[in-house]
């Protein structure tokens, strides 16, 4: 029997998927969380009979085992057990010290990997798999959108991949997906499929929208998160948001009910699972997780409780346009004002009767001083024409 133990995301469903193509009713499938996994293969071990130790085939895709679990897989291999974890984080690299790790976050051509991609090139190299059209664009659609090159690439497909698997249970995705994977040339969605996606799409772009007026800035070890509260659509929303408000390194995004934390950055310069590894979590350099044990609760709920959202910057101006050459007001919610203005190579910002700040070698790198010191958002034209008129009013007196 080949016992798979993998993560109940996208990606490591479609391991899940894999070694149902792969093994059929041979293969023993379990999906589980990050938190559930040690347990579930503790339990494994504690049921272990004879006949188990010598017919099982063990694979943990897409997740990591802790310490313990770890001794008894490798006391279970040096018994002549077989053996495999597949995965792709980097917090995972460890694994490849033992006969029976492997762990890629990059392949070979330094294209970032997919614990499905890994598993995929696995079961074709051991002749359990053989390659087809639609299945390598089915685990290059998993890969992209658990990478998030799909973001990059502008591939709405990956996108609709994971939308789909979240508006059905995994039995039911399991039932949709394996069919029109067993033959093809390509991976396509029937006509019932596309109008859920579209109705999806909807339902997301509004819940982003309310969530954007939610977010709350905080600073910690130099870093600019923003907090939000939300149960679904974390990849989304983090994306979303990072675009919305660039100042920021990275966010975090509070499930209560889970009581877990995922963090999402776009930035190339912020490793969120370095974030998540001081709470005990880990993940990728853009997409990481961790449970909300007591020092995740006391930063990111009890210090942020108190805390008002992000002013958002006006949308409907005329006047008061970002990066104009005459210079853009913003204001915070004190209502002090903070004037960025340009010199013609320089950028400097003015604090309304106080100092100056620069120089600054963009407009953008202005903003983010503005936006992450003060909380300052774009002023409203009728408060930038009133800043102009006093300048006006003051320089006759």
């Amino acid at each position: 029997m080949y016992r798979l133990f993998t993560h109940n995301d996208l990606d490591g469903v479609a391991c899940g998927i894999l070694f149902r193509l792969a093994f059929g009713e041979k293969a023993d499938i379990r999906y589980n969380s990050v938190s559930g996994l040690n347990f579930q293969v503790e339990k494994y071990f504690e049921r272990m009979n004879d006949r188990m130790k010598k017919e099982d085939y063990l694979y943990i895709t897409d997740l990591s085992v802790n310490h313990d679990v770890t001794d008894k897989i490798n006391q279970f291999v040096k018994d002549g057990g077989k053996a495999k974890l597949i995965d792709h984080h980097k917090t995972a690299l460890i694994f490849n010290e033992y006969s029976w790790g492997l762990v890629k976050v990059e392949d070979d051509s330094g294209t970032l990997t997919s614990a499905a991609s890994l598993v995929y090139d696995y079961l074709v190299q051991e002749n359990h798999l053989v390659r087809n059209g639609s299945l390598d664009e089915f685990v290059e659609l998993v890969r992209q959108y658990d990478t998030w090159d799909w973001d990059i690439l502008k591939n709405y497909k990956a996108k609709n991949l994971n939308d789909l698997f979240f508006m059905v249970s995994i039995e039911e995705f399991e039932e949709r997906m394996v069919p029109r994977l067993e033959s093809g040339d390509t991976f396509e969605y029937d006509d019932f499929e596309k109008k859920l996606l579209e109705m999806e799409e909807d339902k997301i772009e509004r819940y982003i929208r309310r969530k954007k007026r939610e977010i709350i800035q905080i600073e910690n070890d130099g870093l600019y998160g923003g907090i939000v509260h939300a149960e679904s659509y974390h990849s989304e929303l983090g994306n979303e948001l990072g675009k919305e408000y660039p100042h920021l390194d990275y966010i975090a995004i509070l499930n209560l009910g889970g009581k877990k934390i995922s963090f999402r950055t776009i930035r190339d310069d912020v490793d969120v699972s370095v974030v998540a590894g001081k709470f005990g979590g880990g993940g990728h350099a853009k997409a990481s997780g961790c449970s909300m044990n007591k020092e995740a609760y006391n930063r990111y709920i009890e210090q942020v409780f108190p805390l008002e959202p992000i002013k958002p910057d006006a949308f409907k101006n005329t006047y008061n346009l970002k990066g104009s050459k005459n210079g853009c007001l913003y204001e915070n919610r004190d209502r002090e004002l903070y004037l960025i203005y340009t010199d013609g190579t320089r950028y400097f910002v003015q604090q309304e009767s106080k100092e100056r700040h620069g120089p600054f070698d963009s407009f953008e790198s202005a903003e983010r001083f503005v936006k992450r010191e003060y909380g300052a958002a774009l002023a409203r034209d009728d408060v930038y024409i009133s800043y102009l008129e006093n300048i006006v009013f003051n320089g006759r007196n």
